[in-house]
C-alpha cells in the first residue's frame, strides 16, 4: 500500500505546499491579498474540481483493466479525458471567465443578505477586483489542470505514480519560483501581486501536464500498453466516463460549492478579518487532507486492480489498511493543530497588519484550528472510504449523499449558527463544518460495510464500448 500511496500522497503534499507558500508570500502583500486568493481560487476550482472529480473514474477503468490483464484497453480513457477537457475548457471555462465580474456582482448582492449588521461587512472593492482577476487567470489556464489529471489517472491506474510525483514536484517548483518573481517583481519581472500568483500557478500546471503526457505517448509505454492507438475520440469511452463519473463530479461540485458558500458568502459576510482567519486555517488543513486525498487515489487504484482480478477480499483488506494509515496521519495533524495553533496562524499575519487586526486574526484563527483538530480523523475516514468505493465503481450514492449533507449541514448549519448564535462570529459556521465532516464519515462507513460495491461490474460494459470501437478502427486501418 505504501509503495503505491506514498508517491501519490507526496504529489498532493507537494501541491499543498506550493499553495501554502503562495498564500504565505501573499500575506506579505496584506490580508486582502490572502482573502482574494482564497475567494478567487475557490470559485475557479469549483469548476475545475467538478471535471477533475469526474475524471477520477479514469483511474477506476484503467486499474480494473490492469488487474484483468487487459493492458491494451487502458489508454482509451485518458485520451478521451483529454478530449472532454478541450470541450469543457472552450464552452464552459472561457465563457465563465469572461462573465466573472458580473458573477461577483451577483455574489455580492447575495452576500448582503447574510452580512453582520455590527460590522456592515461586504467585500472591499480591492478584494473584488483582485479575486476576479485571480479566478479569471486560473480558468483560462484550467485546460492544463484538466488534461494533467486525465493523464495522471492512467499512471495511477497502472500502479506507476512516480512520474506524476516528479512532474508535480517540478511544476510546483516552477510555480513557487515564478510566484516569488511575479508577486514581488524580483529579478526583472513585473510586480503583479495576486495576479502574479495566478500566472505562476498556470505555468506550473503546464509543466505538470507536459512531462507525463510525453511519457504517456513515448515508446516504452506505447510498446507495453499501445498508448498511441486510442487517440481518436470515442463516444463509447466518453459515455463510460460520464456514466460512472458524473456522481463524482457532483460530489466535488457540491463540496466546493458548499465550502464556497461557507467561506465566501457566510464567513465573508461577517468581516474581512474573519474571512482572512478562515483562509489561514484552511491553508494548514490542506497539508493534512491533500495527502490523504492522494492516499484515496491510491486506494482507488488498488481496489480497482483487485476487483479486476476478482479478489474482493483483498480490496476490502487493503481499504482498512489505508484507513489506518490515513487516520494515524490526520490524527497527528490534528494534535499539531491544537498544540501549535497560535504560531501556525501567526505565520500568515504580515508585518504591516495593524496590531489590533493582527490580534483579532490570531484569536479567530486559533479557534478555527481547534475546530480543525476535532474533525481530522473523521475527514480521514470519509476521504479514504470514498476512494475505495470509487475503485469499485460505486459512485452514485456517495455523490448524492455529499450533495445532501453539504447543503443541509455545511451551508444550512452555517447559516443557522450565524443567525441564532451571532456572538460566535465565524466559529459558528466552522462548528457546522465539523458536524458535516463527522456525519459524512459515518455515512461512508455504513455504505462500505453494507457491501453494495461488491456486486458492481464495469469491465464488460467498457469492453463493449471504447475497446471494441478502437479494435474495429485498427482493423480498418490495417486492411486499407
Amino acid at each position: 500500500m505504501l509503495a503505491i500511496a506514498a508517491p501519490v500522497a507526496a504529489t498532493m503534499l507537494s501541491y499543498s505546499l506550493a499553495q501554502f507558500v503562495d498564500a504565505w508570500m501573499l500575506s506579505e502583500v496584506g490580508p486582502n491579498a490572502v482573502a482574494a486568493q482564497g475567494n478567487g481560487g475557490i470559485i475557479a476550482f469549483a469548476l475545475i474540481s467538478t471535471v477533475v472529480g469526474g475524471f477520477s473514474v479514469i483511474n477506476t477503468f484503467v486499474s480494473q483493466n490492469f488487474g484483468a490483464k487487459r493492458l491494451d484497453r487502458t489508454p482509451f480513457y485518458p485520451w478521451n479525458g483529454i478530449w472532454i477537457s478541450l470541450v469543457v475548457w472552450a464552452f464552459v471555462f472561457l465563457p465563465f471567465a469572461a462573465l466573472m465580474p458580473w458573477i461577483w456582482n451577483g455574489i455580492e448582492s447575495f452576500r448582503a443578505v447574510f452580512k453582520d449588521t455590527g460590522n456592515g461587512a461586504v467585500y472591499s472593492p480591492e478584494i473584488v477586483a483582485l479575486q476576479t482577476d485571480y479566478a479569471r487567470i486560473l480558468l483560462v489556464g484550467g485546460l492544463f489542470t484538466l488534461t494533467a489529471r486525465a493523464v495522471s489517472h492512467f499512471f495511477y491506474g497502472i500502479h506507476r505514480p512516480g512520474p506524476i510525483f516528479v512532474s508535480t514536484l517540478l511544476g510546483n517548483v516552477v510555480n513557487v519560483v515564478l510566484n516569488y518573481c511575479l508577486i514581488f517583481g524580483e529579478f526583472g519581472f513585473p510586480e503583479w501581486g495576486v495576479q502574479g500568483a495566478a500566472v505562476g500557478t498556470v505555468i506550473g500546471g503546464f509543466v505538470e501536464f507536459l512531462i507525463p503526457f510525453l511519457l504517456f505517448i513515448g515508446p516504452r509505454l506505447n510498446a507495453a500498453y499501445q498508448t498511441r492507438a486510442g487517440w481518436r475520440p470515442s463516444l463509447h469511452a466518453v459515455e463510460d466516463i460520464l456514466r460512472i463519473g458524473w456522481p463524482q463530479a457532483l460530489l466535488h461540485l457540491n463540496e466546493m460549492l458548499g465550502w464556497f458558500m461557507m467561506m465566501t458568502v457566510i464567513i465573508g459576510g461577517i468581516s474581512d478579518l474573519d474571512n482572512a482567519a478562515g483562509w489561514i486555517g484552511l491553508r494548514w488543513m490542506m497539508l493534512s487532507f491533500m495527502p490523504t486525498i492522494g492516499l484515496s487515489i491510491a486506494v482507488t487504484a488498488v481496489v480497482g486492480k483487485y476487483i479486476g482480478m476478482g479478489r474482493h477480499d483483498l480490496a476490502a483488506s487493503r481499504t482498512w489498511l489505508a484507513l489506518k494509515i490515513a487516520g494515524a496521519y490526520m490524527g497527528a495533524c490534528g494534535l499539531l493543530f491544537f498544540v501549535l495553533r497560535n504560531p501556525m496562524v501567526s505565520l500568515f499575519i504580515g508585518s504591516d497588519v495593524p496590531p489590533e487586526d493582527a490580534a483579532e486574526i490570531l484569536r479567530l484563527g486559533g479557534l478555527v484550528m481547534i475546530c480543525a483538530a476535532v474533525f481530522q480523523i473523521f475527514d480521514a475516514i470519509g476521504i479514504t472510504l470514498t476512494g475505495a468505493l470509487r475503485g469499485a465503481g460505486d459512485t452514485v450514492w456517495p455523490g448524492l449523499m455529499t450533495a445532501f449533507l453539504s447543503w443541509t449541514i455545511l451551508v444550512g448549519g452555517g447559516l443557522f449558527m450565524v443567525r441564532f448564535f451571532p456572538d460566535l462570529r465565524s466559529i459558528g459556521p466552522w462548528i457546522a463544518a465539523s458536524m458535516y465532516l463527522i456525519t459524512f464519515a459515518g455515512a461512508m462507513t455504513i455504505r462500505f460495510l453494507r457491501g453494495n460495491w461488491r456486486r458492481i461490474e464495469l469491465l464488460d460494459r467498457s469492453h463493449g464500448g471504447a475497446v471494441e470501437m478502437a479494435e474495429r478502427l485498427e482493423r480498418m486501418s490495417t486492411e486499407s
